[in-house]
């Protein structure tokens, strides 16, 4: 019999990809970094899945931009769930439960009758986290498909993201090879390929960030650490603020 169903959505112009996990036995979903509350209850009320939690990788705007308004339809019966280093980028987003385990480490999770580890995975942001279970790994800006996310917004720390990918890189070693990655973003591959999924067998042999991890010079020579936009321009300007 089914137990698990995972849909995957992209949403905006930033190609996010947004996730409903639902438990087929319960009837519980939850959704992951929505991006448009709207489009997720009206999918849960087609299917008859009741929506009933938040998930939260981080908490840039396009990954939170659908929270106020899944709350709202969902008459505040819907939990909202985000790692409290998050409010270490000055984020003030609202949460009904926020976690506090330590880098690298992860917390137990439930949905219905699901079980996932939501391990913190800072770099990106200080308070990153990877959802894992039931055959799935949904890295949010993380870990992409080819590469991972840039560390050098406001929270970002690219010190951190080498030793996170040197964590999720032997969590995911110990997984069955054929379990499938669901990263926060549609982003092109090398090969030109645009993926929204890949297995965890793949991710390990082709992704360039966890290729890199084991070398200094590899590192340093990522080119999707950093980038010259308004957003780094903007992520300077933060951060000598409060200097």
């Amino acid at each position: 019999t089914e137990r698990f169903v995972v849909l995957q959505a992209q949403l905006g112009e930033w190609d996010n990809l947004n996730h409903l996990l639902v438990c087929v036995q319960t009837k519980q979903a939850v959704i992951i970094d929505p991006f448009d509350g709207h489009f997720w209850h009206d999918v849960c009320r087609q299917r008859g899945w009741t929506l009933n939690e938040v998930w939260l990788t981080h908490s840039h705007w396009d990954h939170v931009k659908g929270v106020k308004e899944a709350k709202e339809i969902g008459s505040d019966s819907i939990c909202v769930r985000s790692h409290a280093f998050e409010r270490q980028r000055d984020w003030d987003g609202e949460v009904d439960e926020e976690w506090t385990h330590e880098p690298n480490s992860h917390t137990e999770l439930s949905l219905g009758n699901l079980r996932f580890e939501a391990h913190c995975t800072p770099g990106h942001t200080p308070g990153h986290t990877t959802f894992i279970g039931e055959g799935i790994v949904v890295s949010g800006d993380c870990l992409f498909l080819g590469r991972c996310g840039r560390t050098d917004l406001f929270g970002g720390d690219p010190v951190a993201q080498r030793r996170t990918l040197h964590y999720l890189r032997d969590i995911m070693a110990d997984l069955p090879s054929s379990w499938l990655v669901l990263p926060g973003h549609q982003y092109q591959l090398a090969d030109g390929q645009t993926p929204t999924s890949m297995s965890i067998g793949d991710v390990l042999q082709t992704n360039e960030a966890l290729l890199a991890v084991d070398s200094d010079q590899a590192w340093a020579e990522l080119p999707f650490l950093a980038f010259e936009d308004s957003m780094a321009e903007q992520a300077r300007r933060k951060r000598a603020r409060r200097a």
